[in-house]
This record gives structure tokens, sequence and C-alpha cells, in this order.
């Protein structure tokens, strides 16, 4: 008597992968035609959902491009706000020196200014 295994079958969560793996069911299956043991799915259909697999595929790979031109736009905001960061925060600084008995006068800057006292933190 043979031993036969489980036979785990895997399937990615991924988009880009479980796009691919539709396709080559469907291919399969639009092959088989009339006599695809798919027909028999209950409640779902090949014929329905195969035709969606292009599009989704094609979306999925729009946002990975979209998604690298992000991450590059990203870098450059990131780049140009380095030196804006450091410029705001000398300028609070220096001014907060200049009117540290009214610290308020900062808001005439556009500064956000809260004198509320700061709330302890709790010893554990």
């Amino acid at each position: 008597m043979a031993n036969t295994t489980k036979g785990r079958v895997l399937i990615s969560k991924l988009p880009k992968e479980g796009f691919e793996l539709a396709d080559k069911i469907y291919q399969k299956h639009k092959t088989d035609g009339a006599t695809s043991e798919l027909k028999n799915l209950d409640g779902l259909s090949w014929d329905v959902v195969g035709p969606t697999i292009a599009a989704g595929l094609a979306a999925h790979n729009e946002a990975e491009r979209l998604k690298g031109l992000m991450e590059a736009q990203y870098r450059l905001r990131d780049a140009a706000f380095a030196p804006v960061d450091e410029i705001n925060r000398a300028s609070s600084a220096y001014l907060k020196g200049k009117y540290a008995r009214n610290p308020q006068k900062l808001t005439e800057w556009g500064f956000e200014v809260d004198d509320t006292p700061k709330v302890k933190k709790p010893k554990a």
C-alpha cells in the first residue's frame, strides 16, 4: 500500500501571484471547454470571473508603477523639507529666546504656542 501525502495546496494571498494563478486556472478551464471540471463549482463561475483577471492584473501593475512614482516623490519632498524644517526650528529657537518673557509673540510668525503646563507622567 503506497503512502500518499495530504497534498497541501499553497495559494499566495498577494494580488500579483493570485492573478497569475487565476490566469493559469482560467486558461486550463477555457481549454477544457464544456468538459471543464470547474463548471461544477457551486455559486462561482470561471466564465464570469475569468474575463476580469486581465483588468485586475493591469490595475495591480499600474498601482505598482504609481507606488514607485510616489516613493520617488516622497524622496524629493523629504530632501526639500530638510532645510525647511531646520530653518523653522532655528527661527523658533531665535524668537523664543528674543521673546522669552512673552512667547505668545511667536504666533505673529505663524507658530502655534502651547503655554499650558506639561502634564507630569505618573510614576509606575
